[in-house]
Parts: C-alpha cells; structure tokens; sequence
C-alpha cells in the first residue's frame, strides 16, 4: 500500500489502512527503553500499559510513504492522546489511521493524522491519538 512517495504527498481524507498485531513483552520492553519509561510502572509484572501509538505511527509512515518525509523534514509537532482503556501484554489490537487535516499556516504545511487503537476481539477502543506534522517551512522574504 503507498498513498505517495513522501509524507508530504499526503492529503485530508486519506486512509492509512489497518494492522492488527499482539502485545509482546519484547516489544514492550523495547518500546519504554527506547523513550527511557525506565520506572517500574512500565517495567513490572502487571505494569501501566506503555503507549505504543508512537510504534504505530511510525508503521503507518513508513507503509503509505515509502520514500520518507520527502522535500523537507517532517517535523513532530504536537500530539493528544486519550485513552479509554488499559493494553496489556497479549493483547491483540488493530491499529487505524486516517489524514483529517492538511492546512498551511504562516508558511508552514502542516498535516493532522488521527491513529485509533482498538480491541481486535471486541473493537473496544483504548487509545484516539491526534498527531500534527509540519510538512515544510518557508523562511520569510528579507526586506531590500
């Protein structure tokens, strides 16, 4: 599946599709490690789930924009996550993605993805993640 070459091809409205996968301990182990949630609460038997939306997101990328961010950087700007529910290891979960927003403002491009993670089983959602990217950055003319 490619949408576009780059994420800057991406458009409001278009559908990043789906994937399901199952909550490992491997994968949950590399996950808090990589963004230092060193804390036992992440770490210990029955710990605070770990919020894998940002391995998600990075699928999602890296499937419908196979040539990377494109042009210019993509730059992470803000995000909000809401979540509705615990996930736990062995959990099987289907992660979605949608293009809700493309907009320029003040010269910058700038993109909103919203990524729902939902129960496989059941289709209980646990976590409704917004992300907004600036896609490109226009310096401003310099006066004469």
């Amino acid at each position: 599946m490619a949408l576009g070459r780059y994420a800057s091809d991406l458009e409001a409205g278009d559908d990043l599709g789906s994937f399901e996968y199952v909550v490992t301990p491997f994968v949950v182990r590399e996950y808090t490690h990589s963004v230092e949630l060193h804390q036992a609460a992440f770490q210990e038997e029955g710990a605070w789930p770990a919020p894998l939306v940002h391995i998600d997101k990075l699928r999602f990328f890296k499937r419908a924009c196979p040539g990377g961010a494109g042009p210019t950087a993509r730059i992470h700007y803000e995000f909000r996550s809401v979540w509705c529910g615990a996930i736990r290891t062995g959990d099987r979960i289907t992660a979605s993605a949608k293009v809700v927003e493309r907009a320029t403002r003040k010269g910058r491009d700038h993109i909103v993805i919203e990524i729902e993670l939902r129960s496989s089983e059941d289709g209980r959602l646990f976590v409704r993640y917004r992300d907004t990217a600036i896609l490109s950055y226009r310096q401003a003319e310099q006066a004469a």
